[in-house]
């Protein structure tokens, strides 16, 4: 006997060395206050490899022109969002629904991103139909999945929170979106999981080993919860570890299905947006090291 108790085993998400972000991505939104090359600048000056990108300013900065940035700074680009609304009624709102989704499809090839995220879209005005608005998405990726894989690129269905449906997104649940993306082969649609929108559903633990046994997580995506939610909710992410998700146990369940790829923290709030983006990511960077991994 040596004296010396033997140490248990690391747990699978406890960080092997203090700032463990090999697979931290740094969604635009989250410090939404930086230009495309302050984000390219300060993600390379914190250690971050990978970023996602919001179309609106990719476009603004022009698209070659973000790529070769992003080249450059040696970043990986790990979704484009967003593509989708798909639900109009209109045949010509539909059309051009379907050319823009085109054009994101080709922005997100030019990004070298293999994963656009895609929202559904909300119900058309004075329609109540909310099966039918579903419907019409799967229709839309009918059209849209041959022409995606054939630019590398892999289209992926994000539900979101019920408090959306109206709206913005007509599927709310993971098991919603695996209903619809289980039609297509799974290189061509993936679905989100989101903590933001999928922590309060009891089957989503399910439907998450059920999208991983299925190859079907295109992204994993961090926020956490905090209420009272402000007026309007869309900009009520909180920062990791303000709220009551249980983010370290969402990490687990992800990785337990087989996900490998990037952890993407995505936080819509304008108090974040109003501080210092240095300060905001290296307190994402904290943040998600303590209460993700």
């Amino acid at each position: 006997m040596t004296g010396i108790e033997p140490q248990e085993p690391h747990e699978p998400h406890e960080p092997k060395e203090p700032h463990d972000l090999t697979r931290l991505s740094i969604n635009q939104e989250t410090v939404k206050q930086w230009s495309l090359p302050e984000l390219a600048a300060g993600c390379t000056a914190a250690g971050i490899g990978s970023v996602g990108l919001w179309r609106a300013p990719v476009q603004e900065y022009g698209v070659e022109r973000a790529a070769r940035l992003m080249r450059d700074s040696g970043l990986t680009v790990t979704s484009l969002c967003r593509g989708g609304f798909f639900t109009a009624r209109d045949p010509e709102l539909r059309a051009r629904a379907l050319d823009d989704n085109r054009a994101a499809i080709d922005e997100a090839a030019e990004l070298a991103t293999g994963t656009l995220v895609l929202v559904s879209g909300g119900l058309p005005a004075a329609d109540r139909d909310i099966a039918a608005a579903r419907e019409r998405v799967a229709d839309a990726l009918a059209e849209l999945a041959p022409y995606a894989a054939e630019r590398g690129v892999r289209l992926a269905l994000e539900p979101l929170h019920p408090m959306y449906a109206s709206d913005r997104c007509v599927i709310s649940t993971l098991g919603q979106a695996l209903d619809i993306a289980e039609r297509f082969p799974a290189e061509q649609v993936g679905v989100v999981v989101d903590t933001y929108h999928l922590w309060w559903d009891d089957l989503a633990p399910a439907h998450t080993a059920r999208a991983g046994a299925g190859g079907r997580i295109a992204a994993f995506q961090l926020a956490d919860w905090v209420t009272p939610l402000p007026e309007g909710v869309l900009l009520g992410r909180g920062q990791l570890g303000d709220g009551c998700i249980d983010l370290r146990g969402w990490h687990r369940r992800v990785d337990a299905a087989g996900y490998r790829g990037a952890v993407e923290v995505e936080i819509f709030n304008p108090a974040l947006w109003a501080r210092d983006g240095a300060e905001v990511l290296a307190e994402v960077a904290e943040r998600y090291v303590r209460h993700a991994l």
